[in-house]
């Protein structure tokens, strides 16, 4: 019997694992993977804040640990630090928000070790018979392999929300109608979808100008729906890829063994049509590496591919993954090889490759998909819009989020005169942080009294595109370990927590609530 059980090795998973540990609780962390950090150390180095006074606690922690290794010379195996062109390097800052992958993983790992957490790895969770409950209470997770983990408080840190659906929590998938909280962001959004957007014309058709040819892999035969109506679609997916120019670190990009010319015409034609950007978006990372990141109409997000991932089993998620990473490189091959992309992007891209020193057992494909979103609890409290433009605060605040309302488009559809469109992008900012409500993290009293939820936490489609930040899961993570840990030290349920007393513990360990 643990005090407290962590399902998802997540950012989040990790802190909230690490300060529950520092707090003297025995606590296990069970990852369906191999790897902890969750996207942190799968290639997201390029840390989206918006704020970064609004990141403190061991989120802080973390990051001025990445910025003490970097000041170290020896850590430069690349280029010299005074080389340096990339993002996040400020001089006065005690903090660093650009990093390699293998670098953020081994951070992470001396934490967990440093805290001498138990760190289960390889454990699906049964997606059948995975939860154990008496009344509202879990009792026991267990994984598919027949590893069950006892626990009196529970906290499900995973990108997907597995642990709160079994355990009888309400959630929603895809968006919510801007009806549904008076929002004006969520639901299928056309009119706004102008970044990430063609800006040439495509046509979708096999044979351009012939619909009874079939539409090109892709595109939808379905119309979005009215602007702010709900729908059960999930935005895209991608890898974020770790990419150098360096010729001695440098691999190849890779042609998947399916690769298949037909899934790029889209790419193909809008490239053919004029649209001269080089489809990704490479963000410098220490020693000649990048973050890589989807950018223009079309590149590394596989638009409308993900949209059963959420609730899927195992088999049917692995496919779905396997399918990205197919999508993925064949695309960066295809931008590297075609004759038919212009010489300047194909030059560009032929320029680079995956890493040699990362991501290594995989031959530097990134061990995790980006999955920016799958269920979302529907708790005690619904973060939404009027949260983060500040025109309703959180009562009981246990973080701060800071970044922009920010959500990749859903799909490709035809529109009124026949071409290809994107739609579902909303960036949307200009307002300063904004507290997290705890009753965000809490499912309803009558549903799951023992459970606590840092990543798919409760927030409406957009509100959630604002705070699905690396750093902000690990500032929640952390600020669920102290309230279970002040639950159990209490001996009440999390619910009836004083909320005077955690704030006070929050601010005791750095927490930023104001």
């Amino acid at each position: 019997m643990h005090d407290i059980v962590i399902y998802g090795g997540t950012s989040g998973g990790v802190i909230a694992a690490v300060a529950a540990a520092r707090a003297g609780r025995s606590v296990v962390l069970v990852e369906p993977s191999e790897h902890v950090g969750g996207m942190t150390s799968a290639g997201l180095g390029a840390t989206d804040i918006g704020n970064k006074r609004a990141i403190g606690g061991m989120a802080r922690e973390f990051y001025r640990a990445l910025r003490c290794h970097y000041d170290d010379p020896a850590a430069w195996t690349h280029e010299r630090r005074a080389e340096y062109r990339g993002i996040g390097l400020k001089d006065g800052e005690d903090a660093l928000w650009a990093f390699e992958p293998h670098v953020a993983e081994r951070l992470f790992e001396e934490l967990l070790v440093g805290a001498q957490v138990r760190v289960e790895r390889g454990a699906r969770l049964d997606l059948e018979r995975g939860v154990e409950k008496d009344g509202t209470r879990i009792l026991s997770i267990a994984s598919e392999d027949g590893r069950r983990f006892r626990g009196r408080i529970f906290i499900d840190a995973s990108y997907e929300g597995d642990l709160l659906a079994l355990a009888g929590a309400s959630f929603h998938v895809g968006r919510e109608a801007n009806a549904t909280y008076g929002e004006t962001l969520n639901g299928v959004q056309v009119a706004n979808a102008t970044k990430h957007q063609f800006k040439v014309r495509v046509d979708p058709y096999v044979t351009p100008g012939k619909p009874e040819s079939g539409l090109l892999p892709g595109v939808s035969a379905e119309q979005p729906g009215p602007d702010g109506s709900e729908d059960a679609r999930v935005q895209a997916y991608c890898f974020r890829l770790c990419a150098t120019d360096l010729p001695e670190n440098r691999l190849p990009w890779p042609k998947p063994a399916d690769y298949d010319e037909r899934r790029y015409e889209l790419l193909l034609r809008n490239l053919e049509a004029g649209d001269s950007l080089a489809p990704w978006h490479p963000l410098g990372m220490p020693n000649r590496k990048t973050d890589s990141n989807n950018n223009g109409a079309v590149s590394t997000d596989h638009i409308g591919a993900n949209w059963d991932y959420a609730t899927a089993g195992w088999s049917e998620r692995d496919a779905i993954v396997a399918d990205h990473e197919s999508w993925q490189k064949g695309l960066l091959w295809t931008l590297a090889n075609s004759p038919r992309v212009p010489a300047p992007i194909a030059e560009h891209f032929a320029s680079f490759g995956l890493c040699k020193d990362e991501f290594v057992a995989t031959g530097g494909w990134p061990h995790a998909l980006y999955i920016r979103e799958a269920r979302r609890l529907v708790g005690e409290t619904v973060m939404t819009e009027h949260h983060c433009r500040g025109t309703r605060k959180a009562e009981r605040p246990v973080g701060l989020a800071a970044y922009t309302m920010d959500s990749h488009n859903v799909q490709r559809y035809i529109d009124s005169t026949g071409a290809v469109r994107n739609e579902g992008d909303v960036q949307v900012g200009g307002f300063p942080p904004y507290g997290i409500d705890y009753g965000a993290l809490l499912s309803k009293r009558d549903e799951c009294s023992n459970l606590l939820v840092p990543v798919c936490l409760s927030a409406s489609h957009i509100a959630y595109g604002s705070i699905r930040m690396e750093p902000v899961f690990m500032v929640l993570g952390q600020s669920c370990a102290i309230a279970a840990d002040l639950a159990l030290e209490r001996s009440v349920d999390l619910h009836d927590l004083d909320f005077a007393e955690l704030r006070s513990r929050l601010i005791a360990a750095g927490q930023v609530l104001d």
